[in-house]
């Protein structure tokens, strides 16, 4: 069986990245922002030539739900050629990090999801959401009465299509990814006991991670020490009137395995600083004197009185770092009074730096609460390091199949 598959709810590319180092070959990718399809193609279809892609979809982003009615027949042609169907629907409605809402438009895309697998029929289908997918959202009218969790639902769904499925919540960093992200990982096919791929997953990370020479629970400043703003700035390549940092010379494991590939010479990929104004830099130094590292600290609650933002994090350069999100003003820097770059955010959700992000960095105005295009791309991705080890357990899982063999924890 050829290792091919499809990404459907894409992204920039972080779980197809991940599967192209672990051997696999992109069919196409469906993903609706055109900012994070434009990412993906210029590192993954252009410059890796991952994808194959077929003739009858044309090679830019594209809505699930217009493919899925207007490619009906061609899906349903796919039956029996594709081993894997790979993906997790946008999650900001089921996010207990932002407004949970249970009439988010994006959490129909659900039944989308399904639709997909019911139309291609793949052997193997990986999804991926926030812990929030398993929690059932409340009744406003009765706080005792809940519905169903997304996640029940989708496994009743893909039941009824014939899959075996398993799930877990997962957390990225036992994967060797240098951030404490959980997340819900389900994992179907349609010949053989699905829980199979979580033994693997978990008995292969060791040797992963020691033959990449990474350790589990790398901590910030080992993440992205060596992107500093007192190593040097530069006018930014690709913004007017704003500073790229520089590199400086990598000090741990993680550093230059993330550095592989690329020249360090050249100017770090999307490592804009922001123009903070002065009385930002002024509030930033003195929470960087003053308050606790590594908790989300609130204007009134900790008597902080100039921070307007509902909450900010102050990283401990000791510690693993929190979930990236995709608003760069979540955090603030463990050392300069500033926050983080998407470079360093794409650091800590593993990309490597020959990874090049593209459209715009920010919105700006009131636009900027419902997208950060740069930030929203690093933040809503799969971290690649974790997708690879998914797809090398995949691939063993296949061919423990093929050859009769039944795995021995």
């Amino acid at each position: 069986m050829e290792k091919k598959y499809i990404d459907i709810f894409a992204g920039c590319g972080g779980l197809s990245l991940g599967l192209y180092n672990s051997g696999w070959r992109g069919v196409f990718a469906i993903e609706k922002n055109e900012d994070a399809f434009t990412t993906l193609r210029y590192n993954l279809i252009e410059r890796a030539r991952h994808f194959e892609w077929v003739s009858w979809l044309e090679m830019k982003n594209h809505d699930i739900n217009e493919v899925l009615i207007e490619h009906k027949k061609e899906l349903e042609s796919l039956r029996g050629k594709i081993p894997l169907v790979v993906g997790g629907p946008p999650c900001q409605g089921f996010s207990m990090a932002g407004q949970r809402n249970a009439k988010d438009k994006r959490n129909q895309l659900v039944n989308s999801y399904v639709k997909f697998v019911e139309l291609v029929r793949p052997e193997y289908i990986f999804f991926e959401n926030v812990h929030g997918f398993t929690i059932a959202f409340k009744d406003k009218d009765n706080d005792d009465k809940k519905g169903i969790p997304a996640s029940v639902y989708i496994i009743e769904k893909l039941k009824k299509l014939g899959y075996d499925l398993k799930d877990e919540i997962i957390d990225f960093s036992e994967y060797g990814v240098p951030q404490k992200r959980k997340r819900f990982i389900l994992v179907g096919c349609l010949n053989g006991n699905a829980s199979e791929f979580f033994s693997i997953l978990k008995n292969n990370r060791k040797l992963f991670l020691k033959k990449k020479e990474l350790k589990i629970n790398t901590p910030i400043c080992e993440t992205i020490g060596d992107l500093l703003k007192s190593n040097g700035e530069i006018e930014c390549p690709d913004c007017v009137n704003f500073k790229s940092g520089l590199y400086g010379k990598p000090f741990s494991e993680y550093q230059r395995f993330i550095r592989s590939g690329i020249d360090d010479r050249k100017i770090p990929d999307s490592h804009r600083f922001s123009n903070h104004r002065e009385h930002t830099i002024t509030l930033f130094e003195k929470m960087l004197r003053e308050c606790d590292r590594g908790k989300r600290l609130s204007g009134k609650k900790d008597n902080i009185i100039e921070l307007k933002k509902r909450g900010v994090t102050i990283l401990d350069a000791q510690q693993i770092c929190n979930t990236i999100t995709s608003h760069p003003d979540d955090y603030l820097h463990y050392l300069e009074p500033r926050i983080m770059t998407v470079r360093e955010c794409a650091r800590i959700q593993s990309f490597p730096d020959w990874f090049e992000f593209k459209g715009r960095y920010t919105t700006g105005g009131q636009e900027r609460k419902l997208e950060v295009p740069r930030y929203s791309q690093v933040g809503n991705a799969i971290p690649p390091l974790f997708a690879e080890q998914v797809g090398n357990a995949l691939i063993e899982m296949i061919d423990r199949r093929k050859n009769g063999l039944e795995f021995q924890s």
